[in-house]
């Protein structure tokens, strides 16, 4: 899966940046083009010339070439990259680029790439637990960085712990795995997400505290693997520049009820986790209440978007749905499976510690309309979407 793949690769100052020599060797051997961005002091650890001679282009180090002023543009590179794979990274770079500290050219290059970033640690084990390091690490996975976790062995300080940096065969492999993963999802695909706002009057309104989070995770994976999203969202503080998704902002259930109703038709598949208000208010008010004695807000209920959409769900569609239960958890997501015509529901519980409204974790159990149930463990919300992006495409 890596002919023909533009891969780019950072290394950083690291006893283990030898192995970026054999790294590029394999992927090149694969059928990539390896382009490589050094730190500084990563060449004191590995000369450029070696890794120039390995991957057939110049290695770059520096902003400029002092003998002619001539520019080396990360943009470029940025743009050139089906994926940028920083390996070895330490500790130090780890921390600069989750606070986006730009002070060489591969940490520019970092802010500047749209394609995916891997990174494979490399440091001792004491720094990699260390709370520093893993709120870093928190930090850079909640951006969208995937990482290829470090393996236990001998350390470079003698020590035996986990900190070393993944074998060059097993990122090799993990990259080969990636793209595979990520070319293999050729539908396309509605995902809704977020909460909606029902006004009261302009300045007031009901809602929830979803943030818009797993539907988002939902999204860019669906993207990654190469479907074409379209997102219909309500009110979040959240972006995407995925080019495959095209992102649809609304605010009330109305509107996500018309917005999932027109384009139902033209998808292979819908995933619904979108926490749609249950209840609007009967009268929406044009001007600010004033009164400031008790009031009454009379309510109906909201458009059932999954309910409407399981009535008109072709054979070949794939439908999957959210339930966000309280109590008597799997038998309200059980029920709502069949109510809704889905053929999977994520079940997700508030009495599971990390998961629901705000979190950048979740622990989900996925439930078939064939039966089959799945309990996942609490992982991140992108590690989250990858399971349920598994799951449909299963089904599709």
């Amino acid at each position: 899966m890596l002919q023909g793949k533009h891969i780019l690769l950072g290394i950083t100052g690291s006893i283990a940046a030898y192995k970026a020599a054999t790294l590029t060797r394999l992927l090149i051997k694969q059928g990539a083009t390896v382009k490589i961005v050094m730190t500084p002091l990563a060449k004191e650890f590995i000369t450029p010339v070696t890794l120039a001679t390995l991957s057939k282009n110049t290695v770059l180090s520096e902003f400029f070439h002092h003998d002619d002023g001539s520019w080396n543009s990360h943009v470029e590179l940025g743009l050139w990259a089906d994926v940028f794979i920083i390996a070895p990274c330490t500790a130090n770079s780890l921390a600069k680029m989750a606070n986006g500290i730009a002070d060489n050219l591969l940490l520019t290059s970092y802010l500047s790439v749209r394609c995916p970033v891997v990174i494979a640690p490399a440091m001792d084990m004491d720094m990699y637990a260390h709370k520093a390091t893993q709120r870093n690490i928190a930090t850079l996975q909640q951006d969208g960085v995937s990482f290829i976790e470090p393996p236990c062995g001998e350390l470079a300080s003698g020590l035996e712990g986990k900190g070393r940096m993944a074998e060059p065969e097993a990122i090799t492999q993990w990259l080969s795995d990636f793209f595979d993963k990520k070319e293999s999802l050729k539908k396309k695909i509605l995902i809704t997400a977020g909460p909606t706002y029902e006004a009261i009057d302009p300045v007031r309104f009901i809602g929830n505290y979803s943030s818009g989070k797993m539907g988002f995770a939902i999204a860019e994976e669906a993207a990654n693997r190469g479907a074409e999203v379209i997102l219909i969202t309500g009110p979040v503080q959240i972006t995407t520049t995925n080019p495959r998704i095209t992102r649809i902002d609304v605010k009330s259930a109305q509107e996500m009820y018309e917005a999932a109703l027109q384009h139902f038709p033209t998808v292979d598949g819908a995933i619904l986790s979108a926490a749609v208000a249950d209840f609007t208010p009967v009268t929406k008010h044009n001007i600010k209440i004033k009164e400031k004695q008790s009031l009454s807000v009379d309510l109906k209920p909201t458009p059932d978007i999954a309910q409407e959409l399981g009535k008109i769900k072709k054979t070949e569609q794939v439908l999957a749905g959210f339930a966000l239960e309280t109590n008597n958890e799997f038998e309200h997501a059980k029920a709502k499976l069949e109510k809704k015509n889905f053929d999977f529901i994520v079940l997700n519980s508030l009495a599971d510690k990390g998961a629901g409204f705000g979190y950048d974790t979740n622990k989900i159990t996925i439930i078939k309309r064939t039966g089959d149930v799945i309990k996942y463990d609490l992982k991140s919300k992108k590690e989250v979407a990858s399971d349920i992006i598994s799951v449909f495409s299963s089904l599709s």
